[in-house]
C-alpha cells in the first residue's frame, strides 16, 4: 500500500529538512506519523536525499508491515511511544551534534532556559536521559518512553540522540530543534567553566502561564 500523498511528502520534506540541518548524519534518524491503524515510519537505509513518499512503510502498533518495504530499525521505538501515549500523532529521532554529545555523557539538560518548559511539565525539571540500551531493540524502546513519563514530550537516548512527540509532526520537529538549542547552550556554559543559574519551578510555572499556547510544539 503506498502512502498518501499528503502525510507522505509532509514527512519526507521533514526528513530532508532535518538531514539538511545536520540533524541526521549517515542515514541516522527517523520519523513517523500516525495513522488510523498504525504509523506510517521512513524506510531503513535508505539516503533523505533519495527518499520518496513511496519509499515510506506502513506499520501496525505491533510493527507488522502493511504493505511493501523495510522499516526503520528504530520502528520499536515509534511503535511504543505510540502505544504509550495516544496523544502522541508524531514521533521524531535524531542524531542532532550537541544533544547528542550529551547523551554520550548521560547528562540530562537541566531547566538553564524557559523554553524547556516546551518539552511539557516534565521539562520543569530538565530533560532527561533515557538509560542505555542498544538501538533498534524493544528495551531500547521501553527505556524511552519510561523516561518520558506520562507528560513529556522529548527525552535524550543514552550514548544515542533524541526523541520527541508531538500531536502535530511540526510540534515534534519544533521541538527536537529547541532541545539541540538548549543542549548547544548548556555545553557552551560548560566550555567556558561558567556554571548555569537553574530556573526554579515557580520561575518555569510562570513562564510556562505567559507561554500559554504561543508557539508550543504540543
Amino acid at each position: 500500500m503506498r502512502a498518501a500523498a499528503p502525510a507522505g511528502t509532509e514527512l519526507v520534506e521533514a526528513a530532508r529538512a532535518l538531514d539538511a540541518a545536520g540533524f541526521m548524519p549517515q542515514k541516522s534518524g527517523n520519523l513517523s506519523l500516525r495513522d488510523s491503524d498504525g504509523f506510517l515510519v521512513t524506510p531503513s537505509g535508505l539516503p533523505y536525499a533519495a527518499m520518496t513518499a513511496e519509499d515510506l512503510v506502513r506499520c501496525g502498533l505491533d510493527g507488522a508491515v502493511r504493505g511493501g518495504g523495510r522499516p526503520s530499525s528504530e520502528w520499536r521505538l515509534h511503535a511504543a511511544i505510540y502505544r504509550a501515549r495516544p496523544e502522541a500523532m508524531a514521533v521524531v529521532h535524531t542524531h542532532s551534534p550537541m544533544a547528542t554529545a550529551l547523551s554520550c555523557a548521560r547528562h540530562p539538560i537541566p531547566p538553564i532556559h524557559y523554553m524547556i518548559t516546551l518539552a511539557g511539565e516534565g521539562g520543569r525539571r530538565g530533560i532527561p536521559c533515557a538509560s542505555h540500551a542498544t538501538f533498534g531493540t524493544e528495551a531500547l524502546a521501553q527505556e524511552a518512553v519510561a523516561a518520558l513519563g506520562d507528560g513529556l514530550r522529548a527525552t535524550l537516548l543514552a550514548n544515542h540522540g533524541v526523541v520527541a512527540l508531538g500531536a502535530t509532526l511540526a510540534g515534534a520537529l519544533a521541538l527536537v530543534r529547541e532541545v539541540e538549542n538548549l543542549a548547544t547552550q548548556y555545553l557552551a556554559l560548560r566550555a567556558a567553566g561558567i556554571a548555569p543559574v537553574l530556573l526554579s519551578d515557580a520561575e518555569l510555572a510562570e513562564a510556562a502561564a505567559m507561554l500559554g499556547d504561543y508557539g508550543r510544539p504540543v
